[in-house]
């Protein structure tokens, strides 16, 4: 069933006294909700990105996606034709900064008017997907989604024991930015660790295959991604 949505823009405070611009999606009407947090690639919280805010929304869901890059560029939009623009400005955000902003954005969702509270998920794309499995560390989620989320390996893989969600992750096998090895590396230290996680390695594609943006965009994966993301959002945010 697809729900009818409205959208707002919020202005969150953040821990280091900074205050970061968001974008809500959610349903129409007074039911209370699950709450996902959607972070986005190096473009920032760019039309595609409010697309599939809009999408989840749509499942049912109440979205926020927060501008990350708010003290280097806030409302930065990157063009896909020229990511070392989005690189140099993504190159200013710290694991600090992110770290802040993933408090300050799940502590701002939970407790949103129309939101279970202890029914929260993250979502996220390319740094997104980092940034998802990070937030999966950093608060009780039901669960988190990465798609082709560079840098968990090395960066990020001793956040692992302090997982408590099923964690649903997506490769893709031409990925240029993030190495087999590395994905093979993360999903090793969940299985030694016996971690609920689902891993879909499509070995046909590219990064950025999920984005009907870009050039390396698969509409069959896609949809077939989206299906599963649908189901397993429903399985761990109202079972």
């Amino acid at each position: 069933m697809s729900h009818p949505i409205k959208t707002e823009s919020v202005r969150i405070a953040v821990g280091d006294g900074t205050t970061m611009g968001a974008h809500v999606a959610r349903p129409e009407g007074a039911e209370k909700r699950p709450g996902v947090l959607l972070l986005q690639e190096v473009f920032g919280v760019n039309e595609h990105m409010r697309d599939v805010a809009g999408r989840i929304a749509a499942e049912g869901y109440v979205v926020i996606a927060p501008d990350l890059f708010h003290r280097a560029q806030p409302g930065f939009i990157g063009r896909y034709d020229d990511i070392q623009a989005a690189i140099k400005v993504a190159s200013t955000y710290t694991s600090e900064h992110s770290k802040a902003d993933l408090e300050a954005s799940l502590a701002h969702l939970g407790g949103m008017d129309g939101v279970v509270g202890d029914r929260l998920a993250a979502l996220g794309f390319c740094m997104g997907g980092k940034l998802a499995f990070t937030a999966g560390a950093l608060a009780p989620l039901r669960a988190a989604v990465s798609f082709y989320g560079g840098g968990i390996y090395p960066d990020k893989i001793d956040l692992v024991p302090r997982l408590t969600g099923h964690v649903l992750f997506f490769w893709a096998g031409k990925d240029h930015y993030i190495p087999i090895e590395s994905h093979q590396a993360v999903i090793a230290e969940m299985r030694r660790l016996e971690k609920p996680f689902t891993s879909v390695e499509v070995s046909h594609v590219n990064h950025g295959f999920f984005c009907n943006a870009r050039g390396d965009y698969d509409a069959a994966v896609a949809a077939q991604a989206w299906a599963l993301t649908k189901a397993f959002l429903k399985a761990h945010l109202e079972g």
